[in-house]
This record gives structure tokens, sequence and C-alpha cells, in this order.
């Protein structure tokens, strides 16, 4: 085997400049610095390139803001009229955007501690309007609530039931798009306060019009104090009940059951009004039943059957549809997935929680506006999907060779490829 070198200079993430190009002229940038204003007179760098780093740095595989440092920053300053800041500057403008943690002590003496920053959630749901990505006063959009364990080993982080140190901040979705995050250590539980999460994310999204029809959530939601707020705020609610030995005991008088099939097993569905906590309104309760393959009993409900309670103010769907529509709420869980492994939720850069905010939402910005891209991109050039995951994107996308060079007194970008990346200039 034989080798050449060549000492010419070029890039090897031309797609780069693409993207970046992509989200300015939707003047994205520009409503960064509007919404969180100026840092100084004699600052720098804005909080819009705070962002506009940290995105370029994804979408070229980095991991951490020291890659902008030690390992892309060649690549970084090849997009015209920017000008990459060290780590230790974007680690500091996301200091400055943090806003102090709140420390409540239960009845049960126990420690919790909130961090609410409100400002960049706003953003967060700015960028999304005027990317039309969310439309205002558009009817029908869903409303997922969940919380999610970080798994971190920071100064302040607490033990958490999963028998780790972490976070456990609670994200608001709407078609998949985080549109509310807010973080809370690793030892409170998720219902702790969760009433007023909501209130949070709900006046916020009011304040942008988004118009929530559904609402969707997990066990974790079945609270006397939450059922109000969701029941106030959206015109249909399916939130997963617990167990509850009055609710079994009216399962039990249960005499008509439906077969159906549901993720290709065969089980067994009813509905019931019931009461919960004790209160004399009733909500309808869809139940699904289904036989255990080892015939164990239950002590429940003595026989030999799970049961599965979806509670909901919702009269028109059937018991079936009730069950795919809260069940289609999988679908918003991969998000956490994407936000661990493609933007960089496992590696969070403070120590402290409420620093660590700043940078979740930061991230969470960066993914909705990759998405954007995919959205856009796609429907220009034939090799790129809008559902590509990162990686993806990054090898079919992004890993292009490329070079600035001069003609005819102009900047032209020299791509070394047959993929028609000039279509996206049209």
């Amino acid at each position: 085997m034989k080798i050449t070198y060549s000492s010419e200079k070029i890039n090897s993430f031309g797609g780069i400049n693409f993207a970046n190009k992509i989200i300015k002229q939707e003047k994205l940038y520009d409503i960064i610095n509007q919404s969180l204003g100026n840092r100084g007179f004699n600052a720098t760098y804005s909080y819009s390139d705070l962002i506009q780093s940290y995105l370029l740095l994804i979408l070229c595989g980095g991991e951490c803001a020291e890659d902008i440092t030690e390992n892309l920053r060649e690549e970084l300053k090849q997009v015209k009229n920017f000008k990459p800041s060290s780590a230790d500057t974007l680690l500091r403008m996301q200091k400055e955007l943090s806003t102090p943690k709140e420390t409540f002590i239960s009845l049960t003496g126990i420690e919790h501690e909130f961090n609410v920053n409100i400002d960049m959630n706003r953003l967060m749901l700015k960028l999304l309007v005027e990317s039309k990505q969310l439309q205002s006063n558009q009817d029908g959009y869903i409303f997922d609530y969940d919380n999610q364990f970080l798994p971190t080993d920071k100064y302040d982080s607490k033990r958490s039931y999963k028998k780790a140190d972490g976070y456990f901040p609670g994200i608001g979705s709407i078609n998949n798009f985080p549109v509310y995050i807010e973080n809370r250590n690793g030892n409170s539980n998720v219902k702790y306060k969760q009433e007023e999460t909501l209130k949070r994310a709900y006046n916020l999204l009011n304040e942008f019009d988004i118009k929530v029809k559904y609402s969707r959530m997990d066990c974790g939601s079945f609270d006397k104090d939450v059922i109000p707020v969701v029941e106030a705020n959206s015109e249909f609610f399916f939130i997963r009940a617990q167990r509850c030995t009055s609710l079994y005991d009216i399962i039990k008088e249960i005499k008509e059951w439906n077969d159906v099939e549901i993720g290709f097993k065969k089980c067994q569905t009813a509905s019931i009004e019931y009461a919960p906590f004790g209160n004399e309104k009733t909500y309808r309760y869809v139940i699904q039943r289904e036989k255990n393959k080892d015939g164990q009993g239950d002590l429940f409900t003595g026989d030999d059957f799970t049961y599965r309670a979806i509670m909901t103010n919702n009269t028109l769907m059937s018991d079936i549809e009730v069950i795919h529509f809260y069940n289609a709420r999988g679908e918003s869980e991969r998000l956490f997935d994407e936000m661990n492994n493609d933007f960089l939720w496992k590696k969070m850069p403070f120590s402290y929680l409420h620093e660590n905010t700043v940078f979740l939402i930061t991230t969470a910005i960066c993914r909705n506006m990759f998405h954007f891209l995919t959205d856009f991109i796609s429907k220009r050039l034939d090799f790129i999907k809008s559902n590509f995951r990162l990686k993806k994107f990054i090898y079919r996308f992004m890993v292009v060779p490329s070079k600035w060079i001069k003609q005819g007194r102009q900047d032209v970008l020299k791509i070394f490829s047959s993929k028609k990346y000039h279509l996206l200039l049209d």
C-alpha cells in the first residue's frame, strides 16, 4: 500500500454550513437574543452564540463543551460570520442564565430541591412557535408529562428510590417536542408538588395560545391535587390509575368483559364509574385484564389476572380506543432516549442542580432545532428522512468534505461529493 500527503486544508463536516444557514435564515438566533437580552456592553459573545455553539457542536458529534476547544474548533471556524467561543465561555453563559433553586421541607421532614427557569422555558416555546413546529390557536394538541430520572454524581445530587444519585426533572412535551422542563433533586417523589409544576407548564402554553385538548400521564400523576389541574387545562385527560382495595372490590363485581387483542396479546376490557381518593365525583375507569401465564393468583383480586386501569373523563372513545390512545404515549417516552443518548443529558457539566437546569433546556432547544432541520432538509434532499436520529444524520448529511474557495471575488463552498446539497439553496 502506498500513500501520499496533501497540505490542502479540507474540512470534514461540510454539512455544518448548510445547517447553520437554514437556522439563521429562519431568524431563530435573533429570537434568542431578543428573548434573553444582552449580556453586557463589553461581552464578546451573545446568548444566541451559546445555543448556536451547542447546536453546531452536537451536529458534529461533540459530546461536551470541551470538544469545542479541543476537537472541533477548526470545523466550527469554517462557518461564516461565526467565531467559536471557548468551553469556559459556554459554561459561564449558562451559569448567568440560571435561577436560584428552591428548597421545601415535606411533612415527613424530607428536604426537596426544585429549580424553575421560566425564561428559558419561555424561549424554548417561542422558538417552537416561530419555527412553526407548534401552531398557536390550533386545536387538538396532546400534552404528555413524565419525570425522567437522570443518574449523575454531582455535588448536590441526592439518592433516588432507584438506588442511585441523580436528578428527577419533570418534562412536558407536545408532538414529541419538549415544551417545559423543571428540575428537581433525585430524592423527590414525582407526586410532590407536581400540581404546581403542571400549573406553570399549562400557564406557559396558554401564554402562547397553545391549546391542549388531551393530557396523558402515567401513575406518577395519579394524585388528588394533580387531577383538578389537569382537568381544568385540557378537554380530556388519560391517567394510569394506581391500585387500591376499594377499586378492586368494584372490579371483582364486573360481569361482562369484552375480548380484544392489544399488541398481539389477547385480553379483556370493561368500563366502570369510580370516585377516586374518597371524593364524590366519579370518572370513567377503563379496565384491562390479561391472564397470567403462570396461573399465579393476585392478592388484591384473588384471581389469576393482571389488571390495569386508565382514569379518564372521556366518554366518547370505546374501551379499546382509550387503551390504544394511552399506550401511544410510549412514543413520547422515546424523547428521553433521544435526549440521553443524542443530546448529552447523560453528561451534565455542572455541580449544581440549578445550573444543570439551564443545560437541560439548552440541549432540548438544540434537539427541537435539529428536528426542524431534518424536516426542512428531508423535503429537498431525498437521502435525508425527517425521522433520522442524530448519528444517522451526521453520517448521511454532516460528514461531507468541503473547502471555502475564492471564485469571481466571492466565497464559494466547494463540496467533494455528488450529493445535491445545492437544492437547499433554492
